[in-house]
């Protein structure tokens, strides 16, 4: 899984540690670690504090380990250079729930419709019925009186 991490020093223990800050979900979809989660790195000369972009295997081990300053500045250019704010995507999630339930409303008008027409069909249907009996009837009656 990959995770969003700050490699900082723990000035306690002498040793680098990542601070896991964000997990991916789904691709764009990032969730926050409310928790404090840290992972041991050991003393190491060649890693230097900064936000990193981490691999962990299922078991906790660090798969893949990258400097995260491009992907960051990819986020920047994508998202934030164009206007997209949180706010603007609550007002465009907003009218996208505005439309489906204006949809919705539509959809159930026209069912009624269609409820009403299939009938006015129907009495439609048995009114013609009823006259060609009637008719029918009108023509025994009138042959037989002649």
């Amino acid at each position: 899984m990959l995770y969003l991490a700050q490699i900082h020093k723990n000035d306690f223990l002498d040793q680098l540690q990542l601070r896991l800050l964000a997990r991916e979900e789904a691709e764009n979809m990032w969730v926050i670690i409310p928790e404090e989660a840290f992972i041991l790195l050991g003393k190491s000369n060649t890693l230097t504090e900064k936000l990193v972009l981490v691999e962990l295997s299922p078991t906790g081990d660090i798969e893949r380990l990258e400097d995260a300053t491009n992907w960051v500045l990819n986020l920047v250019k994508a998202y934030l250079t164009t206007g997209i704010t949180p706010e603007f995507l609550q007002e465009e999630a907003d009218r996208a729930e505005q439309w489906r339930q204006n949809l919705t409303l539509q959809n159930q008008d026209l069912a009624r419709r269609s409820l009403e027409l299939e009938a006015r069909r129907e009495q439609i249907q048995a009114l013609e019925e009823s006259l060609k009996r009637d008719k029918n009837g009108v023509q025994k009656d009138g042959s037989a009186g002649s």
